[in-house]
């Protein structure tokens, strides 16, 4: 293990990386690229370049450092997702390309265990110095606390402005389709 989370964002390199370097003071790159359904589907989810690596680190070292810091060690769900591992898990054919920010390294997808999905997006909102979005994603307390998880994304620098936008995924009542909606809420809640 290399000791890498003093190394300035813009001069990390997949060159250098091993999955077991520290990136930022209490994670390392495979939890940036960790995937269960890649793992499972035997799907390569490896950083493509270095701006997604980039992108992956200075959110770790901005959102999940701070994170890390009132609630305690935890490993983030997903952080980078390559475009097969988008394809595998949103069922979509060879060929489709997915905008997701999680494609770019910006993006993460957190739980963490006795703390409400609802309660962590509004910290989140609260206490991180800046965010593109951050989204309370599938919270329905009557599937338990920890039901959904919180997705948050962070533009690196240069790659534009971060709107500080909260949204919400909730299954609509009258169609129970699920829909993005402005403001923090569970589901369940009329929209």
């Amino acid at each position: 293990m290399t000791d890498r989370s003093q190394v300035a964002v813009e001069n990390i390199s997949l060159a250098k990386l091993k999955p077991e370097d520290l990136i930022a003071p209490h994670f390392k790159v495979w939890e940036l690229t960790k995937s269960e359904v890649a793992a499972r589907r035997g799907v390569d989810n490896s950083f493509p370049s270095d701006a997604e690596a980039q992108a992956a680190v200075f959110l770790a070292r901005n959102v999940l450092e701070v994170m890390r810091a009132e609630f305690g060690a935890f490993s983030p769900n997903s952080v980078f997702r390559s475009q097969a591992t988008e394809r595998v898990l949103k069922q979509k054919p060879a060929g489709w390309i997915s905008t997701s920010q999680h494609t770019q390294g910006c993006a993460c997808d957190v739980e963490i265990a006795g703390v409400t999905t609802l309660e962590l997006a509004h910290w989140a909102s609260r206490n991180l110095e800046t965010f593109d979005q951050i989204i309370c994603e599938c919270y329905d307390p009557r599937q338990g606390p920890n039901s959904g998880w919180v997705h948050i994304s962070l533009k690196a620098p240069g790659r534009g402005v971060n709107r500080r936008q909260l949204l919400s995924y909730v299954r609509d009542a009258d169609s129970e389709r699920w829909v993005y909606v402005s403001g923090l809420r569970e589901s369940g809640v009329p929209c």
